[in-house]
């Protein structure tokens, strides 16, 4: 699997556990993680927000079709091995990750809030945390472009 993490500042302790468990799924090919704009912070509270790109594994078949009913012809079908509601049902059962927040036919979004409160302070801060999950096309490697 190929993991890109350049574009991501390391925060979120559930964007961690959530990137370790996709890592041991081994139905995926890719999986690319950023911070996404909306992040924030200020007195009191602090936003984050992280986007999460997968990519799954695909297999290819051979069908034989027919043009005007007798031309015989064969085509290559590429078919996904997981899909995003797939993904769904295998991370609500992880116990570190549960059943997500919102789902719809191209995202998977969390959302996890948890009060921080540092040693030697009086007041802490809320800590929001909202993890989206999109699906995209592997990247062509360098192999295939040459």
């Amino acid at each position: 699997m190929q993991i890109e993490t350049s574009n991501w500042s390391g925060d979120g302790s559930f964007t961690e556990a959530l990137i370790e468990s996709l890592k041991e799924h081994g139905s995926m090919v890719y999986l690319r993680v950023e911070d996404a704009p909306a992040t924030h912070a200020d007195t009191g509270y602090q936003f984050i927000s992280n986007e999460v790109f997968v990519a799954f594994a695909s297999t290819e078949r051979v069908e034989t079709i027919h043009w005007f009913g007798f031309w015989p012809r064969r085509r290559r079908i590429l078919e996904k091995e997981m899909s995003l509601n797939s993904l769904e049902q295998h991370l609500a059962n992880v116990s570190t990750i549960g059943p997500c927040d919102y789902a719809d036919e191209g995202m998977l979004q969390y959302l996890r809030t948890e009060r921080i409160v540092p040693p030697y302070q009086t007041r802490g801060y809320k800590l929001v945390e909202l993890v989206r999950i999109y699906e995209v096309e592997a990247p062509k490697s360098d192999k295939s472009s040459r």
